[in-house]
């Protein structure tokens, strides 16, 4: 682990690169900064043979990462459950992502954060791996999904492996469900497992039905969200029942609505999945869910420029 003094040779390095004026993204490796695009990785580190890695993003708004220290316990908890060990102390990487976040000329924009095991010869063993797991961040400029537009939906069978709850870098079967999605002229693919829904090939996805607001539990088999956390304490808190069950595809194609969660979706409404038209009936409750959302970051930026 870093120690302080490591730590503040990370932000020395930090000023060593473009210094302190804005810039119009960033990137870390290692110990080195400079614009992504110029940024190089060794060709050894595990990220390129084995997907041997973990991550977490965020975005920012008005330039605040939003549930900052939220994604960062899940990053750890993610690096422990794969036994990688994150070479930064959790307040030396927070400080270095708000710096990092600070340097960005743009007021929303997506962070990312992801630790590999390390550097060294190919070889499937840790041994291999080296003496320290390798640290990358970056941020570049990036919006939020807006609410004030419905989605497009397709869905798909999950044949992921059995730990989509460790936020893990190897995402192709996700890469190839967005493009499926995306030939189809759709933004999302929620997968299922048999008629089990499970999530989305990079959010989660919930329902409302009489009221209620019900979304898959936290098992192995899906990501346990930040946003979707979020969302149900805002509901619990509205007194709006949560039921943290399994639904079916049949459920939720006549669920009175569906809407999807992410770090860069805080409550997108989903109104068509294969074609066929879904939700639509409890516009009075989605809505008052969506401004809760936006409350949220609200305060989250008036509490961050009090500090």
């Amino acid at each position: 682990m870093i120690g302080a003094g490591s730590a503040r040779a990370v932000m020395s390095a930090l000023k060593n690169g473009k210094g302190e004026e804005d810039v119009e993204n960033i990137a870390y490796y290692n110990g080195r900064t400079g614009p992504i695009e110029e940024m190089m990785v060794p060709m050894n580190d595990r990220a390129c043979y084995f997907g041997d890695g973990i991550y977490d993003a965020m975005f920012t708004a008005k330039h605040v990462p939003l549930s900052l220290d939220d994604h960062l316990r899940r990053f750890y908890r993610s690096a422990d459950k794969v036994e990688i060990r994150i070479p930064m102390p959790f307040e030396a990487l927070r400080e270095l992502v708000l710096k990092l976040c600070a340097q960005v000329d743009s007021p929303t924009a997506m962070v990312y954060v992801q630790a590999t095991r390390g550097v060294g010869p190919r070889g499937h063993a840790y041994r291999f791996a080296g003496e320290s797991a390798s640290l990358w961040a970056f941020v570049r400029p990036d919006v939020l999904d807006p609410m004030d537009r419905d989605y497009r939906c397709i869905t798909a069978e999950d044949t992921r492996f059995l730990h989509c709850d460790i936020k893990t870098i190897n995402l192709l079967p996700s890469v190839l469900y967005t493009q499926r999605a995306e030939a189809r002229g759709c933004d999302e693919a929620i997968l299922h497992r048999g008629e089990r829904v499970t999530e989305c090939a990079h959010s989660n996805v919930h329902i409302l039905k009489n009221g209620v607001f019900q979304t898959a539990p936290c098992d192995n088999l899906i990501l346990p969200g930040i946003t979707r956390a979020h969302r149900i304490a805002q509901c619990r808190e509205m007194g709006i029942p949560v039921l943290e069950q399994p639904f079916t595809v049949a459920e939720m194609m006549a669920a009175d609505e569906v809407f999807f969660t992410s770090c860069s979706a805080l409550c997108c409404r989903i109104r068509e999945i294969d074609g066929v038209p879904v939700g639509g009936k409890d516009e009075a409750l989605i809505r008052r869910i969506q401004r809760a959302a936006q409350d949220e970051v609200d305060r989250e930026i008036e509490a961050f420029a009090r500090k």
